[in-house]
Order: structure tokens, then sequence, then C-alpha cells
């Protein structure tokens, strides 16, 4: 019979550190995110060391992967996979399932590996869903190269942000916003309603500037953080499904801080001046540059706004800027469309 447990607790450690190198892998080189690499490596690691403590010697001596009857076992596609998203979810599956087979395993051995195995089972369970609600959001946001802020108010009508909605994204916007700041909560939930059917029939991303509620009973894609709003987590914790989150940044401060949450993109600036914060101090193309090198591997997407013109939008794309937001430079124009499509056409001709 104690042979018989090294077996079990040898072959389920080697499928949960198997499993969480596939998460880790996945984390790494799909999402290319160093924040939840580390936490799959973390745990991998975790695991050897739990182990460890039990004698690797006796698991090994133990092992007999010859004679083992399960060798082969197969059910029906159980190896197929349509990509390496599902490849995670699987791993994600495997390493819970193995985990809990070592806890209930040393349960009779050790009492301080059981409780380990327990918080790790745990730990993977929420990587899976964290990792998942990243790649949702952020995957689809990564497409977005032009982000177009709509300021609206109690005067503002809803065929008048429907039909900027309609001309942006047909001149190139990949996404829009609805800013709302002086304006009833009921006025502002109709208004994002009809700002969202626009935006989904024009297959554009719908964001809500500030107001995760309404996000969510609009049925937004996303919503935007300032930094006096909800948090991250705050918002993660009232959605039914995942949203796209983003977060203004002003400086490496509030970067950083806004990094370690996992939102779906920053916006990074004041880059120029603007009348849509003129509260704000500059931040400048220098924060810019510095910022786009800090989130080189953190999987987040980002965008540049503030200011933002096509005259100056090359100084921007030469730092490594990938997307650009704009508010008065296309909603104050004569022709909306016209100046969307003259910056899309330098983004892409950049590139």
């Amino acid at each position: 019979m104690q042979r018989a447990v090294y077996r079990i607790i040898d072959a389920n450690f080697n499928r949960a550190r198997e499993a969480a190198r596939v998460m880790e892998e996945y984390c790494r080189f799909a999402l290319s995110s160093k924040p939840l690499s580390s936490r799959a490596k973390q745990i991998r690691h975790r695991i050897s060391s739990a182990v460890s403590e039990l004698g690797i010697d006796n698991l090994v001596a133990a092992r007999d992967a010859e004679s083992d009857v399960g060798q082969g076992l197969q059910v029906a596609d159980q190896l197929k996979r349509a990509d390496l998203r599902e490849g995670f979810i699987a791993g994600a599956k495997r390493i819970t399932e193995a985990l809990r087979v070592l806890a209930e395993t040393v349960s009779p051995i050790s009492s301080k590996a059981y409780h380990e195995f327990e918080r790790l089972r745990f730990e993977a369970y929420t990587l899976e869903k964290d990792v998942l609600a990243f790649d949702n959001t952020s995957a689809r946001f990564a497409s977005v190269s032009l982000y177009v802020l709509i300021n609206a108010n109690d005067a503002t009508q809803s065929e008048d942000v429907v039909s900027l909605v309609n001309a942006c994204a047909a001149a190139g916007a990949d996404c829009v916003q609805l800013r709302a700041k002086n304006i009833t909560d009921k006025r502002l939930l109709a208004l994002a309603g009809e700002f969202v059917i626009a935006c989904a029939t024009s297959d554009v991303i719908s964001i809500i500037n500030d107001r995760p509620d309404v996000a969510i009973l609009a049925g937004a894609d996303g919503v935007h953080l300032g930094q006096d709003d909800l948090a991250v987590d705050d918002v993660r914790a009232i959605q039914h499904r995942p949203l796209i989150i983003g977060v203004s940044t002003h400086n490496l401060e509030q970067l950083e801080a806004a990094i370690a949450t996992g939102p779906g993109y920053v916006a990074l600036g004041p880059v120029f001046a603007t009348p849509t914060k003129p509260n704000i101090d500059i931040a400048g193309p220098e924060y810019l540059r510095r910022a786009v090198e800090l989130l080189a591997d953190s999987g987040i997407n980002h965008l540049a706004i503030g200011g933002i013109t096509v005259e100056n939008i090359g100084t921007i794309l030469e730092l490594g800027v990938r997307s650009v937001a704009v508010c008065s430079w296309v909603c104050g124009s004569d022709d909306p469309a016209d100046a969307c499509s003259r910056l899309k056409n330098a983004i892409i001709n950049h590139s």
C-alpha cells in the first residue's frame, strides 16, 4: 500500500508540474504577460518544493511506468486541441485535478503538504480565471489602433451620438468611448444603450467612461477608469461577463500600479495640451517612451492620449506607440469622418 501511495504521488506530481508548464508557456508566449507567467512559474516551483519534502528518492523508486495499466488508455478526442487557448484550458483542468489527488493522498502522511496542495489548487483556479479574462479582453483590444472619445451632455441627442459613431467607424475608428460628465444617470443609461447598439452595428468596440454600472447595464464592451474611479478589481467583482477595462495613467508610478492590476489597456498622457483635460499636467513624449518600454513584457495594451492631431501623430508613433485616442481633433472637426480617416492613414502608413 505504501508503494501505491508513492506511485500516486509521483504520477500526479509529474502531471501537475507538466500542466503548470503548459499554463506558464501560454502566458509567456501567447499572452506575453510577465506577471501571469510568473504566477504560473511560482505554482510550478511550489509544487516541486512540497513534493521534495516527501522524498523524491522514494517516489522515483516506486515508479513503474512500464507496467502502469493506465499507460495508453485514451478516450475519444482526448488530446484534440483547436488552438493554444484550448491547450491552456486543458492544462488548467489537469493541474487542479492532480493537486486534488495529491492533497487527498498525502493527507495521512503530511498535514503541511496537504494544506500546501490545497492552497495551490485554489491559486490555480484563480490563475485560470485571471488568464482567460485577460485573454478575452486584451486579445480583442489588441487590434485597436484608432480610439475616439465622444463627449455628451443632457442636451446631446441620441441620433447625434449614433451619427458620430457611424461616421468614425466608417472612417477607420476601431473603438469609441462615450464620456458624459454632467448628465443624469437616467439620461446616461438611455444614451449609453443607443451608443452600444450603434457600436455593435458598426463593428467597433464600445467603452463607457467612468461608470462600470452603466457599462454593464448597457451591455458595453468595456469601461474606462480614471485615477479616482473604482479599482480594476472592484469592477471585476461586479461584472457578469469579461469587460475590457482601461485605466488612465499620467506618470510611471500610476502606470506601475495599473500594470499590477492587469487591465485590458492603459491610456498614457496627456501627451500634449488638450482642452478635454485642462487641469492635468502634461505627461509629454518622454513619459510615452518610458511607458512603452515598461509595458513591453506585460501583455497589456496601451494608447497615447491628449492633444493628438494628424500633425503631431508621427512623433508619437516614432516612440513605439501602437494606438492613439483622440477627442477634440475629431469631434470638434467640421468633418469627423475626414479627421478619422487622416489619422488612420497616418497610423497605417507608419506601420
